[in-house]
């Protein structure tokens, strides 16, 4: 058993840290190339902080326990559309300032987390679902950099250097042996405690994987670019709910606890719902709603412990 949990917390952390650490060097690569700071929060970064559950819920539907993934991906969401805001909002000591684009730009962007629970209302994920979900994903995206593809160029590191391409790769294959062991030991532990795996997932592995994008719209915030830590949060999430739910249904088309839906999911919309409210009013999130998006996930923990008990 002690083995297991050490296996489990090395695996977590060499999740973490390859995430981090691809998080850092792809931002500079895109930097170098000189790509708009909106792009490279909003695409660039989060489809490299969607890295640790995308490769953790791959890696639980090729061992057959999909439903696994889709807990982590979920759990990770709800965590990201509030308890990453509120850390972040509470740590700098002031509001964030949100863009007319941002606003502009995400109009819908409550109504497209609600797909993946729309589609999946009746248990399962086919694979035709999964093509749709990732069709829905790459044209939202697409619109995102061809709409601001003119936006103001990132400052910084100008320089094109080969060791961003080195460092980048060893995080990916952190990455990868992290997230593979994650899994294993995660079941097992759930094994051995008679825990929901997917309560494990949803909680502590979904928990984990929230790691980079907090890391780095906390070092964005802390240097005034507002623009970039809320963009990086809010393409991770929706990235997760699009594009990589639609990767695991493609790979291995699933049933799922409907719970996952009614609860998690329902939590997940809600909480979009409620920091987009934030956002329009003032055009600022404030320390106030800080404490209330920290309050909602706190609500949002208990609810899953009662149900998955």
């Amino acid at each position: 058993m002690a083995l297991n949990f050490f296996i489990f917390i090395a695996s977590l952390f060499f999740v973490i840290k390859g995430a981090t650490l691809a998080t850092k060097y792809s931002a500079r690569l895109a930097e170098s190339f000189r790509i708009s700071k909106y792009i490279i929060g909003f695409i660039v970064v989060a489809f490299i902080s969607i890295l640790p559950e995308t490769l953790v819920s791959i890696n639980s539907a090729l061992r057959g326990v999909p439903s696994f993934g889709l807990g982590t991906l979920l759990g990770s969401n709800v965590a990201d559309l509030t308890l990453v805001f509120a850390i972040i909002i509470i740590s700098v000591g002031r509001g964030i300032k949100i863009e007319s684009r941002v606003l502009k730009n995400l109009r819908l962007y409550p109504f497209f987390l609600l797909l993946p629970l729309i589609l999946g209302f009746d248990g399962y994920f086919s694979q035709l679902e999964g093509i749709i979900l990732i069709m829905v994903g790459v044209v939202f995206y697409c619109a995102i950099f061809k709409n601001n593809q003119h936006a103001q160029v990132s400052r910084g590191h100008k320089k094109f250097e080969y060791k961003n391409i080195f460092f980048l790769i060893v995080a990916m294959i952190m990455l990868l042996a992290g997230s593979h062991y994650t899994v294993e030991s995660a079941l097992r532990l759930a094994s051995i405690f008679s825990i929901n795996p997917i309560l494990i997932g949803m909680l502590i592995v979904g928990l984990g994987t929230t790691m980079p994008e907090l890391f780095f719209s906390l070092k964005s915030a802390g240097k005034k670019d507002d623009g970039l830590a809320v963009g990086d949060i809010l393409g991770t999430v929706l990235a997760d709910a699009t594009l990589v739910v639609g990767v695991i249904a493609l790979i291995s088309p699933f049933y799922f606890p409907m719970k996952i839906i009614y609860v998690t999911g329902f939590f997940m919309v809600a909480a979009a719902f409620i920091l987009f409210k934030f956002m329009r009013s003032g055009r600022v999130l404030s320390k106030k709603e800080g404490y209330l998006l920290l309050i909602f996930w706190i609500i949002y923990v208990m609810v899953e412990f009662i149900v998955n008990k």
